[in-house]
């Protein structure tokens, strides 16, 4: 797993025999580590400024909750086109040019909010999200096995962790802009859009097209900076030595259970977790909370989501990783229990609670998964990358479930809790599956 690595620092022990201890990076690779782990703060970021986006457009393009939800079904969908051709572009060429492909992509697609705001096409949009994901799939499919590469197998969850702690500080920076610059600077918020007039309402759409268009534009010239930055910067390369076909590999990985079922559980929890995030704004609005307040609470959701994140990375020293993942998705189904059940506030608090027990989930999946594989963690990531389309797929069938009765959130009660509440067994059957994973992880160990 780390041949790149040997190429760099081939004369050099990954142990400190100082102190007997197994450094999670060596100071070999410091500089390509930091790089690399700028890029999950860099997709975090585009996840949480587009979450709040299925809420405004719903407003501004007048659509129902189920073609609102097509903003994740775009998004996430780019995930499960793109995940296995990265696999194999990485494969045949580098991780770095990975990396420089996968950003081209994503400048790309979030230029490409330029001229859907000019057409203001709803689908153009989605299209642009669709090619932005794209070049996301191209980054992740390449640096979650590049940071488990960089370093000892035995330390590479540890280190993949520390990677993705970074990932919900890119995405508190997408809400507090989201909040900033877009939700609150949207005018279909402070009317009622529905009963304007056909022309009212089209110098209204303008506008807030316009407010929606502008971050990502600067997103995508920021990205082009970081392509710069990266492709000048010397970096580790691949060192092939398995020159087996793509089918080979792909044959040899699903016999293994422990791979399978980290793709079936990552699907799932993905799926949880974009539901979880996408609709606390729907959840929060039928307790009265605008979409701009509902932003804090969302802030909230992945403070804690970063602090468990760090807190569950020092844990892993102490406790094995399937044990850690069973107990914290035990937690998740409890909260998400409260979230259903429990009315007003304490509901509300129940689901941004949700987001602790979710943080240590994705990493520890992908590490448990990848362990051992070898050459073919290449492919075994593009799996992995392909399961976050569950985050396309699931926001979906939420959306169909609140569109039971109308296009309100509490048009109906169902087992007594208002259509949204009910709306979260989704999410809850998704963590039932990450805890079997965990569960069964336990032995893999």
């Amino acid at each position: 797993m780390n041949k790149e690595i040997k190429k760099v620092d081939k004369n050099k022990s990954m142990v400190d025999f100082s102190n007997g201890q197994i450094p999670i990076v060596s100071k070999q690779v410091l500089i390509p580590f930091i790089l690399i782990t700028s890029l999950f703060a860099l997709w975090g970021f585009a996840n949480d400024i587009t979450n709040p986006m299925v809420s405004a457009f719903k407003k501004i393009m007048e659509l129902d909750n189920f073609q609102a939800s097509l903003v994740q079904l775009a998004f996430y969908g780019g995930y499960g086109t793109m995940a296995l051709p990265a696999a194999i572009f990485i494969k045949r060429y580098s991780y770095k040019k990975g990396i420089l492909m996968g950003l081209t992509l994503y400048a790309v697609g979030a230029l490409l909010f330029y001229p859907a705001a000019v057409y203001e096409q709803y689908y153009y949009f989605l299209a642009a999200l669709y090619i932005l994901t794209f070049g996301l799939a191209f980054l992740e499919t390449t640096a979650n096995p590049y940071i488990l590469a960089m370093g000892d197998e035995r330390t590479a969850t540890q280190r993949l962790n520390l990677a993705q702690a970074f990932n919900p500080i890119g995405a508190l920076s997408g809400l507090f802009v989201a909040q900033t610059f877009v939700l609150g600077a949207l005018q279909s918020d402070d009317v009622n859009f529905s009963a304007l007039t056909e022309d009212a309402k089209s110098v209204i759409k303008t506008s807030d097209l316009l407010v929606i268009r502008d971050p990502y534009v600067a997103l995508g010239a920021f990205v082009l900076l970081m392509l710069a930055v990266i492709a000048f910067v010397k970096m580790p390369e691949n060192m092939e030595s398995n020159q087996s076909s793509v089918w080979e590999s792909i044959k040899r990985l699903f016999k293994k259970e422990r791979f399978v079922g980290g793709v079936i559980a990552q699907t799932f929890y993905v799926g949880a977790q974009i539901m979880c995030w996408t609709y606390i704004y729907q959840y929060a609005e039928i307790l009265g909370i605008d979409n701009q307040t509902t932003v804090y609470y969302a802030m909230s959701a992945l403070g804690v989501f970063l602090a468990g994140r760090w807190i569950c990375t020092f844990l892993l020293k102490y406790i094995n990783s399937g044990k850690l993942l069973l107990i914290l998705s035990l937690g998740a189904i409890g909260c998400t229990l409260g979230a259903i059940f429990i009315h007003g506030m304490g509901g509300l608090y129940s689901l941004v609670a949700i987001s602790f027990c979710m943080s240590l989930m994705f990493p520890t999946i992908y590490g448990i998964a990848l362990k051992g594989l070898g050459d073919d963690a290449k492919y075994a990531s593009a799996f992995l990358v392909m399961a976050i389309v569950g985050g396309a797929i699931m926001p979906s069938l939420q959306g169909l479930i609140l569109d039971i009765g109308g296009p309100g959130y509490k048009d109906v009660s169902i087992l007594g809790v208002p259509e949204v509440n009910f709306s979260f067994f989704l999410p809850l059957t998704c963590y039932v599956v990450v805890a079997l994973y965990g569960y069964r992880a336990i032995r893999y160990n």
